[in-house]
């Protein structure tokens, strides 16, 4: 079970890592505009708000990541603290998504499913 809960971690860390692209790269790009649903006026005038959004979304996925690498290395204290963190993070940023804004429940779904069921299976995985 650990080892589907580090793939699921992997690939939050992934998503989140896409969307880190998707806000601080490419947000007023057309792709980008049309995936959040932003004119280029309103890309333009929130460009340096989604640049630094972005970077939360690097910094979940990298500290994911982190926890993995700690797991592979033996130090399962240090994996699990991260795990549960970035994890933890990346559920409970969805959840706020979808409460605030019910009308993008299909995006706080794809970015809070997968690092729910890490979180959900990690610990499962741990219980003596």
């Amino acid at each position: 079970m650990l080892i589907a809960a580090l793939a699921l971690a992997g690939v939050a860390a992934l998503i989140h890592i896409y969307i880190f692209y998707m806000e601080s790269v490419a947000w007023t790009g057309e792709r980008a505009r049309r995936t959040f649903g932003t004119s280029p006026g309103e890309a333009q005038a929130t460009r340096a708000l989604a640049f630094n959004q972005g970077f939360y979304n690097l910094f979940l996925a990298t500290m994911a990541v982190a926890g993995i690498i700690a797991f592979g290395s033996g130090a399962a204290t240090v994996g699990a603290t991260l795990l549960f963190a970035s994890s933890g993070s990346m559920a409970a940023a969805a959840l706020v998504l979808l409460v605030s804004s019910p009308d993008k429940r299909a995006a706080a779904l794809k970015q809070g499913i997968v690092p729910l069921l890490s979180l959900i299976i990690l610990a499962l995985s741990l219980m003596p």
